[in-house]
């Protein structure tokens, strides 16, 4: 995983879960090299996370087996 800033990448689509409602989620995009981009909903000029879609896929199968649950 790595980070990159907002103004190192062209415009791209962002996507949000059409659950959330509040504002405190997360949006991801595909990326120009392939990569999975994750950002914070409420701080769209922050900082992007880089994710391989190895990771990506790792991390969301982590989420749907239960991993982080609090």
């Amino acid at each position: 995983m790595t980070s990159s800033k907002p103004a190192e990448l062209p415009s791209l689509e962002w996507q949000v879960s059409s659950r959330c409602n509040n504002g405190s989620c997360v949006e991801i995009t595909r990326l120009p090299n392939g990569d999975v981009g994750m950002r914070d909903s409420k701080d769209q000029s922050g900082p992007i996370l880089e994710f391989t879609v190895a990771e990506f896929q790792s991390f969301i199968y982590s989420i749907k087996d239960g991993r982080f649950d609090l």
